[in-house]
Order: C-alpha cells, then sequence, then structure tokens
C-alpha cells in the first residue's frame, strides 16, 4: 500500500503480525479517489488481539469494490485455506499480488509459472500479478488495473486527506516499529504503545509516550542494561517522527506492565482494537 499511496502510511519490517489495524490510505487525482485498506495478515489467533486483527482483516471482505489478496513466493498456499474459500465466494473482482519475486533464485520464470498455477488452482476466478513492491516491478500496472475495475462513486474523503488515522496512530506505531525491528521473540508481539500527549507547535512536536508490556521481566529487556535500548528505539523513533512529521521531535517514553492486555476485551478496546 505504501508504494501505492506514496507516502509510508503502514508501518514495514521483515516480522510477521506487523500489522495490527487497518489502516486506510487515500489517492486522489484530478478524476479520481482511491482509498485502498491494508490490514492486517490473515492468522489463526491464539488469543484476543489476533481475533480482533483477523475481524479486521475479514471486514474487507464485506466492503471492498475490488480485493487485493497480497501473497509472496514463500508462502504456504495452503495455510489460509478457510480464508481463501470466503475470497473465492466473492463477487467483487479479486486481484492475486505474488509479492517478492526478486526474492525467487535460479529459474524465475519456471518458479513463479508453478506459482502461479498452485494459486490458480485455489483461487481460479482470481487474476494473478506477479509484483515486487521493494523494486516498484508491477505497481505502475497493479494501480492501472484497479482504475479500470474499480466503479463509479462520490469521492469519500477530502481531496487532501491522506489516510484515515490522526497523527497520534502513527507515533504509536513508528515507536511499535523501532520496537519489532530492534528486540527478538515473543517481545515485540507483547508491546503496546500508547500516545499520550502530542503538542505541537509551529516548527517542533512534543510528544510523551507509554509502551506497555505484559510482565515485569519484559520491562526490564524493553529499558535494557543502564536504559540503552529504550534510548536506541527512541532515538530511532524520534528520526522516523521528524521524516514522517517534517518537524522537529521531542520524544519521551515510559515503559508500563499491563498483565494480559493482548486478552483483555477492556484493554485492547483502549487500544483502538475491537472496533
Amino acid at each position: 500500500m505504501n508504494q501505492l499511496v506514496g507516502e509510508r502510511i503502514s508501518i514495514a519490517t521483515f516480522k510477521a503480525q506487523t500489522t495490527r489495524h487497518r489502516i486506510m490510505g487515500i489517492v486522489n487525482t484530478d478524476d479520481m479517489q482511491i482509498v485502498f485498506s491494508d490490514t492486517p495478515g490473515v492468522l489463526k489467533p491464539n488469543y484476543k488481539l489476533q481475533e480482533s486483527m483477523l475481524n479486521f482483516s475479514e471486514s474487507a471482505l464485506a466492503d471492498a469494490d475490488v480485493l487485493l489478496y497480497v501473497t509472496d513466493v514463500v508462502e504456504d498456499p495452503e495455510k489460509n485455506r478457510d480464508f481463501l474459500e470466503k475470497v473465492g465466494k466473492l463477487t467483487i473482482p479479486v486481484i492475486l499480488l505474488i509479492n517478492k519475486i526478486d526474492a525467487l533464485e535460479g529459474d524465475t520464470n519456471k518458479a513463479l509459472g508453478a506459482l502461479v498455477e498452485r494459486w490458480h488452482s485455489l483461487l481460479p476466478n482470481a487474476e494473478i500479478l506477479p509484483l515486487s513492491a521493494l523494486n516498484k516491478f508491477g505497481v505502475d500496472m497493479l494501480l492501472k488495473r484497479i482504475k479500470e475495475l474499480l466503479p463509479d462513486s462520490p469521492p469519500y474523503f477530502d481531496k487532501e486527506q491522506l489516510t484515515d488515522k490522526p497523527a497520534r496512530f502513527f507515533v504509536s506505531e513508528i515507536i511499535r516499529e523501532k520496537i519489532l525491528l530492534y528486540y527478538d521473540k515473543e517481545i515485540p508481539y507483547s508491546v503496546e504503545v500508547r500516545c499520550d500527549s502530542f503538542k505541537e507547535t509551529e516548527k517542533a512536536i512534543h510528544i510523551t509516550a507509554t509502551i506497555f508490556v505484559e510482565r515485569d521481566s519484559q520491562k526490564g529487556i524493553i529499558i535494557g542494561h543502564q536504559g540503552i535500548a529504550i534510548k536506541k528505539v527512541g532515538t530511532e523513533a524520534r528520526k522516523a517522527l521528524e521524516r514522517f512529521f517534517g518537524k522537529s521531535i521531542y520524544l519521551e517514553t515510559f515503559v508500563k506492565v499491563d498483565k494480559d492486555w493482548r486478552s483483555s476485551d477492556k484493554e485492547l478496546g483502549k487500544f483502538g482494537y475491537n472496533t
């Protein structure tokens, strides 16, 4: 979606389950508005947070005019067979995108052909397009095809609007992205971030944010020896926030324990899930 919108709306890392919310990216031209809706990846939920993430994904099946099902060259097509069966019953156009074709090795045409044949057997009515978001290969072709398939409709958003999310949301997401990048194993998946204050002046933005973890031991890991780990996260997040907002950023972070926040409907509601 970032390539299609032309702006960095969704955080992206090499780790699974990076996206947790449904995020809209809006493209406006002189004669058209496209509203892209980036959802979490499809997964079998093990706790309430993942149930909410799956609900975001399934909601796209109900209100999309065109569905883009994004896979890659390493994903097992059998992994999400239940979800694929729902996709196969849709009456709207479905485009299956095989991303990361730049990662194919050996006889790439042969490997890609086998992938296309396998996916076609699962979604026979879908258009299948190879793609490399990293190298922007196929992105223009995809955008052109989306334009051809979209129905006529009044615009949903103002011409200047880029997304449906507020500034505080992107503060939380950018900090969480750095945690995904700099911590291993379960730590990033046990973390949620809340932007507590966002005070903007003409030249700078003063931000305070809280990083929530589930256990005291995780709090210690996030902070690190003599605060080195949290300082690195804060520094990298501040740089990214300055690029995002185009202003100087003053960022202060705190770490708190909120036991089992991933399994509490009440707590998930506070973080914008279950909506």
